[in-house]
């Protein structure tokens, strides 16, 4: 989905390269704050003995910061409805789509809203 009618529909997907890098990171917080004791510690070098740490140290740290995380997404993705709005996108498909990509990537989908600057009609 492109810049058709004139903004009323546009829709931008975001990079592959931050969508994994969030998918990967989001999936190994989960890990930690849920299963923390399937976690291969050892394994995983430098990267394994924070995590350990963190677990054993702060997990209600942990959890509660997972948490606050998936309400800043449930944050980011409500502002970008706004955006949508204030940007003249006014599909129902791109708003949910901005929607959706925001709540899952948060400022990775944002960032491009933000960007848009959407083409002016001419007066007649």
């Amino acid at each position: 989905m492109g810049t058709a009618a004139g903004g009323k529909a546009y829709f931008q997907r975001g990079s592959l390269f931050w969508f994994t890098v969030i998918t990967l990171s989001f999936g190994y917080y989960t890990w930690a704050v849920f299963w923390p004791q399937s976690i291969p510690y050892q394994s995983l070098g430098p990267l394994g003995l924070f995590t350990q740490y963190l677990v054993d140290h702060h997990h209600s740290l942990l959890h509660s910061g997972y948490w606050l995380a998936w309400l800043i997404h449930v944050g980011e993705s409500l502002y970008a409805m706004v955006l949508c709005k204030s940007k003249g996108i006014t599909d129902g498909r791109a708003q949910l789509l901005w929607f959706l990509q925001t709540f899952l990537f948060g400022i990775a989908s944002l960032s491009i809203l933000i960007a848009y600057r959407p083409k002016r009609q001419k007066q007649t």
